[in-house]
């Protein structure tokens, strides 16, 4: 059974990721726990997890604020994201086991599961997918450096609201580029891996910038 605090956080996380709580906006705790049904006490506990995932911040002298990542923070961090795992997937290329390509196909069976039956609701489901599919393809370059490097730069809530955002064709989009990794990784093509990997990360900064702007104008 869910404790109390356990279900102020997963109410308040759900709200922000969905976009009910848009980006910078303030998290009062009066408010919120009126919301949610509880105390201030999990509520302000609920919001120092969040914190610490980079869901919320809290700004001086304004309490907290659902996290803002502005239009050059997720060029920064998707630029970022297809230079290192790009260059991830060609070291992969070359170094992957049989083992590891048996298991990014069982989470790309997966993910299409989810896919094919509708991903309202698995969201976090299919983030964790996602991010486990892109983790083992940069663990697979034996570089424990980049592996580093990239897992300072992906940020889960980023992926859980990048793929709120995706439309029915940006999902298959994505879906199918996981399959041509794995027959490029499976290929042993250094450069094919890398473009793959390349177009698969641009493609959901493009994706998430679109929805960004269309947020933009229907507000303005």
């Amino acid at each position: 059974m869910a404790t109390i605090a356990e279900k102020a956080y997963s109410a308040i996380r759900e709200r922000v990721l969905s976009g009910e709580y848009p980006a910078g906006s303030r998290l009062r705790e009066e408010e919120l726990a009126e919301a949610v049904g509880v105390s201030r006490t999990p509520v302000r506990e609920a919001l120092r997890r969040l914190d610490a995932e980079g869901v919320v911040e809290f700004v001086p002298n304004r309490g907290a604020q659902v996290a803002v990542w502005s239009r050059q923070d997720l060029e920064e961090i998707f630029s970022l994201r297809a230079l290192l795992e790009g260059y991830g997937a060609r070291l992969a290329a070359s170094k992957m086991e049989p083992a590891e390509l048996e298991e990014l196909a069982a989470l790309a069976d997966q993910m299409e599961t989810i896919a094919r039956r509708g991903i309202e609701g698995h969201y976090d489901q299919m983030a964790l997918l996602n991010g486990r599919f892109h983790r083992l393809v940069v663990e697979a370059a034996r570089n424990r450096r980049l592996a580093t490097l990239v897992g300072s730069i992906v940020e889960l809530p980023l992926q859980q609201r990048t793929l709120r955002r995706y439309s029915d064709e940006d999902l298959t989009r994505s879906m199918r580029q996981h399959r041509e990794l794995i027959d490029a990784l499976a290929a042993g093509d250094t450069k094919w891996a890398e473009a793959v990997m390349q177009a698969h990360v641009l493609a959901a900064r493009h994706a998430l910038e679109a929805t960004s702007r269309a947020a933009e104008d229907l507000s303005a």
